[in-house]
């Protein structure tokens, strides 16, 4: 499996019209749940007046958990083309909402599913789309007295330090791509008196 996905960089948003319909879309780039519901709950409230605020997202390094939502407008004519934007972009950790506003005309349904479409996919358009590594987290004790051996093998592996504490029993936390991980936890694994701990 790849060790690494696409996702946003930053929030980005777009405004969409289709026959006095406007639809506000907004991309987020996002970490879990709780964070979705904050922000949909936040967008509702500002947009209170709103006819629908429909949404998709896509959370972990393979897309493995997504919904979609399409808040009262016909069943698969809006959360689904949204989520269809993030897999054909092949982008996940992200959310994307549009927000209508009804102009009193109706769409139907190909006019509806082309809408949210267009909405999502400008929304993503003004974001900046990276490639973000799939790592593993490393904590690791150690005595003091091994210090020389596992300072050499992070200098050489080179992963992330996130903490680090120096005393008798010496800590560490680090963080290093996953492709790369089993090579580091080998070498750590050979010092004598270490423990580890991988995420």
């Amino acid at each position: 499996m790849e060790d690494s996905y696409l996702t946003i960089a930053q929030p980005g948003e777009a405004v969409y019209k289709e026959r006095s319909s406007k639809f506000l879309a907004f991309a987020y780039p996002v970490s879990d749940e709780g964070e979705i519901k904050e922000i949909l709950d936040g967008l509702r409230k500002e947009y209170y007046d709103a006819t629908h605020h429909c949404y998709a997202w896509r959370l972990g390094a393979y897309g493995e958990q997504y919904r979609c939502n399409d808040d009262g407008e016909p069943s698969g004519t809006a959360g689904r083309p949204i989520l269809g934007q993030m897999l054909s972009r092949g982008i996940t950790q992200c959310l994307i909402v549009v927000v209508r506003y009804f102009g009193g005309t109706k769409l139907g349904v190909p006019g509806l599913i082309q809408a949210y479409r267009e909405s999502a996919q400008a929304a993503i358009d003004n974001c900046t789309v990276i490639e973000t590594t799939v790592d593993v987290r490393i904590g690791i004790e150690f005595p003091y007295v091994a210090m020389n051996d596992v300072m050499r093998i992070v200098k050489e592996e080179n992963p992330r330090i996130e903490e680090q504490r120096f005393d008798n029993i010496c800590s560490m936390r680090l963080s290093i791509r996953k492709s790369r991980a089993e090579t580091l936890l080998g070498r750590l694994g050979k010092v004598s008196g270490i423990e580890i701990n991988s995420e």
